[in-house]
């Protein structure tokens, strides 16, 4: 690990200031996966901007939206009594998502940020787009079975290993962030960035913008949610594919649906034509099947990861149909 400048602000304009007064800073918060990177020298910051004095630890209820703090850790938010009656799909997946420990440490801000897991990413000796803008992807060619099918390019493959994000995704979360020029809010939809010619920008942040906040819009009373995850091994692993949905069905007809994918795409991967397809449908077989087609659509396979593609399919409509036989 390299030396660096650490900085602890008190104010959140403070540690936005710290940010914004050196290119090469980084903010660090649980810091569960970033100082592993550092220690790799993936990750060089010349100075850390540690936020965890900051006062964004609050959750509260605002109308039909639970409002979270950036700090507030994945074991807290999992815990919460509107989280577990109201949001199960999120639960689910904040608590797949990593061990006891981590989820003690991580924060909700962090997560969302959280790099990807591909092995030539973390390893510097390998050449990576994402980690040096150039070099090329060793992925495409090299071992890729647990890459991306969907929102690929020639220069990246990798997938974004967040479950909550695609549960917040699934939900039409916004997240609230703080720059240089003020407040803004960003549909999480909006939030990252496909990798195209550019992988190294998996973001619309600017440098020194800080999420403060996420705004996540509560299901209605009555919905069916929940988090599927596939995955080589049932503790702990990341996601081959996982599936984020809730459904609304009243007099036997879908009126509501919410459906996004991870493990499958570069980027959290919500789908809209399935959500489409699915509402004003009757929940059964061919929806669902019609449902997973559209959500799939475009995935391209490269040899090793082909059976991802039939996998999330497989996927979408196990949870879908899970979902229907709700009582």
């Amino acid at each position: 690990m390299r030396s660096f400048v650490y900085a602890r602000p008190e104010t959140i304009d403070g540690a936005v200031s710290e940010m914004t007064a050196e290119p090469g800073a980084a903010y660090l918060a649980g810091g569960t996966t970033q100082v592993d990177l550092m220690k790799d020298e993936v990750l060089r910051p010349v100075r850390l901007v540690d936020i965890t004095r900051l006062p964004l630890r609050e959750v509260w209820s605002d109308g039909d939206a639970l409002v979270v703090g950036a700090l507030v850790s994945m074991e807290e938010l999992a815990g919460h009594p509107v989280v577990t009656e109201r949001l199960p799909l999120l639960r689910e997946a904040l608590l797949m998502g990593a061990t006891p420990q981590l989820r003690h440490m991580a924060t909700m801000g962090g997560n969302l940020l959280q790099r990807t897991r591909c092995r030539y990413f973390r390893d510097p000796s390998v050449p990576c787009n994402k980690r040096e803008p150039g070099a090329g992807c060793g992925a495409i060619d090299g071992f890729h079975r647990t890459h991306a099918v969907l929102g690929t390019s020639a220069h990246c493959i990798a997938t974004h290993p967040s479950d909550a994000a695609v549960a917040l995704l699934a939900l039409g979360a916004e997240v609230r962030v703080r720059g240089g020029e003020g407040e803004r809010v960003v549909p999480l939809t909006d939030f990252y960035r496909l990798p195209g010619s550019t992988p190294h920008v998996e973001t619309v942040l600017e440098h020194g913008e800080l999420i403060t906040h996420l705004e996540i819009p509560l299901l209605p009373r009555g919905a069916r949610s929940g988090y599927l995850k596939v995955r080589d091994r049932a503790s702990y692993e990341f996601a081959l594919a996982s599936v984020a949905a809730a459904l609304v069905v009243e007099d036997g007809t879908i009126r509501r649906a919410h459906l996004a994918l991870g493990g499958l795409g570069t980027v959290p991967w919500r789908v809209p034509r399935a959500e489409e397809l699915l509402r004003d449908a009757a929940p059964g077989e061919e929806s669902f099947a019609a449902a997973a087609d559209a959500a799939l659509a475009g995935a391209v396979a490269r040899p090793d990861n082909g059976f991802k593609i039939e996998l999330g399919r497989r996927a979408v409509v196990r949870m879908l149909s899970t979902l229907a036989k709700e009582s």
